[in-house]
């Protein structure tokens, strides 16, 4: 599907550069390189960290002997492109973000235990670079004892890949390094070679106008933008063909593949997390994509131990059989996928758009039909700007089309070929067909937040800053960045990529739909021996981490051996039976208004109300409740003909709760792991209580007696809501890691074992 992929490049280069004012005409004149802020805050008391130990310990099942600790490792300050674009007045922005800011608001907004800042590497230069590196050190250095710091903070990057086909796309993907000197760092940030970097590097499109005079009291932060771009443009290219550690210390380097990522990163010697996200999001990800490729050993798919699997940017865990667009068979022709019971591609719906105003027009139902047909081709041509092929259209008019309604707070357009549950369940068998490689990720959640405010989740409150609703800050400039003069009568008008590209601006993107999609962002759990840096790390990487929604919920999971030795989650273990599971899960802390008042003092009065809105985690003594707990099983692929949907049971059990603060347990046994033989992979989900929650319901549908869409309301971005929070009431949850179990068999009698559940809570 390359033509499909083109398009989706090409709207990367339109939402990231298209704010790049003239650099010929300022020449670089005008503007300043902003550095990474100024730190307000010291360590948190040492008294209120070992209260939150203590309120957790009090939960914890007998015999656990570990801290739970929670995190956000995706967090951008305005030192990303796209976060300084969003930032600027016109999309309602409120002016730079820095790193500094991120410390202080993990520290006392916030308040979690530890956090890693990941701009993206496409936007970065060696000033940058320097500057979070010491913003970082800096924030470190107020946190006390190393061995029993108030914050861990880390140093990372992101590698912000884009394909053209699917066979190209190997999406997004965060770098994470356990020290802070620069021996324990990158040389560089790694950008990904291709679509992403050429965007910043290219030949900028610019505006039409200038509109540093159109909004003068701001100009400066116009020039400023124009400043970040030109100044990433001159960073000279590194060579392809030298090692990275024998490279400048002042060059671009880029890497084109995640295989190519590891290996620069192994030729300096280093060893960090590279954590997959934002997986399902559609906007940039070519349909057909799938996690197939990424299991040739080439990628180096074993240094990928975590996987972040619900963000800011939605949920990426479940899988569903439903297909957007296709090739035919001459494999350049686009075809739309087929309408299904829960799913319609929004190139259907364009066609069923066509269909109405044909009508309305008065034509006869074949003319009709016929028309509808050819427009739900010809927009799926265009992949993410099909839309473009309509005019006189709103948002709304869409429905509920290109997105998984039945999925838990999902991505937008959804693409289930590189969900979590999708990429657990297949399996490479080119290498070794008895030995086939998989993916074995642990879960974690995190924000993704690009106005450097980790661990964002905490409160549902502060839309604009805690999520990445933006848009336009009046229909004047929505007017000017949203232009579109497409007829909107019963025809369509597809456009090729070099059409797109010469008359492309914002409307070809759906920054207005996508508004309703931006969530708070979740958490990284993790189970440690202790609250230091290696500690921490050393959770992460033997994958004993849960993920959350958001909310501080508490989560074990364990397999327990007839010989009675305990594994945690994220353990891949060799077995000749399934063992005994236990599950525990208590609900995280009511909040109070406000902010608690150690922190008002730590951060002062306006800092509090600036940076953290107003609001800081401030808990009662009071949980909320777990309603459920579900097990999923998945038994990954034995042959590659297997049927994906067939090898994935959500839920394999169902645990309804009674309601006590005291959490939920359950144990549960498999019978058919042993009748199976084959491999299984197990992990909880924790349903606690519903709350209200930003974006909630992405898309409220009026729907008939069928139960179809057939009027939306949506969430925008911009002045249109006003200070409206758009908050709905949803269920919190938390995933466990999976346990991995490989199947072993016994010389001894089958082992005969009855599925038990037992109920104390």
């Amino acid at each position: 599907m390359r033509y499909l992929g083109l398009i989706g490049v090409a709207l990367f280069v339109i939402m990231v550069t298209y704010m790049a004012l003239d650099n010929a005409a300022l020449n670089g004149r005008l503007g300043t390189e902003r550095d990474a802020g100024e730190i307000t805050g010291a360590a948190v008391p040492a008294s209120k960290i070992i209260a939150r130990q203590d309120a957790d310990d009090a939960v914890a099942p007998e015999g656990a002997n570990k801290q739970i600790l929670f995190g956000d490792l995706h967090v951008h300050s305005t030192y990303s492109p796209d976060a300084f674009l969003w930032a600027l007045p016109i999309n309602m922005g409120q002016g730079v973000h820095p790193v500094a800011d991120a410390c202080d608001y993990a520290r006392y907004c916030s308040a979690i235990d530890f956090w890693a800042i990941t701009d993206h590497a496409e936007g970065s230069t060696p000033y940058r670079w320097a500057q979070t590196k010491d913003s970082i050190r800096q924030c470190q250095a107020r946190a006390g004892d190393p061995s029993n710091p108030d914050l861990v903070s880390m140093i990372g990057f992101e590698w912000t890949q884009i394909g053209d086909a699917p066979e190209t796309h190997y999406g997004h993907k965060n770098v994470v390094f356990l020290g802070l000197d620069d021996d324990d760092v990158s040389l560089r940030p790694i950008a990904a070679a291709g679509a992403s970097t050429n965007a910043l590097r290219g030949n900028n499109p610019g505006m039409p106008l200038a509109v540093s005079l159109l909004d003068f009291d701001n100009r400066r932060t116009y020039w400023e933008f124009s400043t970040f771009i030109r100044n990433v443009k001159g960073v000279p290219l590194c060579a392809d063909d030298t090692p990275s550690n024998e490279l400048p210390i002042d060059c671009f380097e880029a890497a084109a593949t995640p295989g190519d990522l590891v290996r620069k990163l192994e030729e300096q010697g280093l060893d960090p997390l590279i954590i997959p996200h934002g997986t399902t999001w559609g906007m940039y990800t070519p349909p057909g994509t799938t996690w197939d490729k990424q299991l040739k050993p080439e990628f180096r798919p074993e240094k990928f131990r975590l996987i972040e699997l619900y963000s800011g940017h939605g949920n990426s865990e479940e899988y569903r059989d439903f297909v957007s667009a296709y090739l035919a068979e001459d494999g350049v022709t686009a075809i739309c996928g087929p309408k299904t019971e829960i799913f319609t591609p929004s190139c259907y719906r364009v066609g069923e758009i066509i269909e109405e105003r044909c009508l309305d027009d008065g034509d006869d139902v074949e003319t009709c039909a016929a028309r509808a047909e050819y427009a739900r081709n010809a927009s799926a041509s265009m992949g993410p700007a099909y839309h473009k092929a309509l005019g006189g259209e709103a948002p709304e008019d869409y429905l509920d089309s290109g997105q998984c309604p039945d999925c838990y707070l999902p991505a937008f357009h959804y693409r289930p070929l590189t969900s979590v549950q999708y990429g657990l369940a297949i399996s490479r068998f080119d290498e070794n067909p008895e030995d086939p490689i998989r993916f074995n990720w642990g879960f974690i959640s995190s924000s993704d937040n690009h106005r450097s405010r980790p661990g964002t989740g905490y409160k549902e409150v502060a839309r604009r800053l805690n999520t990445e609703a933006s848009g336009a800050i009046s229909q004047k400039w929505r007017d000017r960045l949203l232009a579109d003069d497409t007829p909107g009568d019963a025809n369509v008008y597809p456009m090729t990529v070099e059409e797109m590209v010469e008359t492309a601006n914002l409307s070809f993107v759906e920054f207005e739909r996508q508004s309703s999609f931006w969530l708070t962002g979740g958490l990284a759990a993790v189970h440690t021996d202790g609250r230091s840096r290696e500690d921490i790390w050393d959770a992460l990487r033997r994958r004993e981490t849960f993920a959350t929604s958001g909310p501080r919920m508490l989560l074990w999971f364990d397999r327990v051996a007839n010989d009675g030795a305990t594994a945690p989650m994220g353990a891949s273990l060799s077995a000749s039976e399934s063992g005994a599971f236990k599950v525990k899960a208590v609900g995280s802390f009511k909040q109070k208004p406000g902010c608690p008042d150690f922190a008002v003092k730590a951060l002062g009065a306006d800092r509090i109300k600036g940076l953290c809105a107003g609001e800081c985690y401030n808990p009662t003594s009071e949980r909320n409740i777990i309603e459920r707990i579900e097990i999923v099983r998945i038994r990954p692929q034995v042959t590659p003909d297997e049927n994906v949907a067939d090898l994935i049971e959500d839920p394999y059990l169902v645990h309804e709760c009674k309601a006590d603060q005291a959490g939920c347990t359950f144990e549960f046994t498999d019978p058919d792991f042993t009748v199976g033989a084959r491999d299984a992979l197990y992990y909880a989900r924790a349903i606690q209580e519903p709350s209200p929650t930003i974006n909630a319901e992405p898309i409220k549908c009026e729907r008939d007696e069928t139960g179809a869409c057939i009027k939306a309301t949506i969430c925008y971005g911009d002045w249109r809501t006003g200070d409206d929070e758009c908050t709905d009431m949803k269920d919190v949850r938390a995933w466990s890691s999976p346990i991995y179990l490989s199947y072993k068999a016994r010389s001894e009698a089958k082992l005969d074992v009855d599925l038990t559940q037992s109920d104390e809570g």
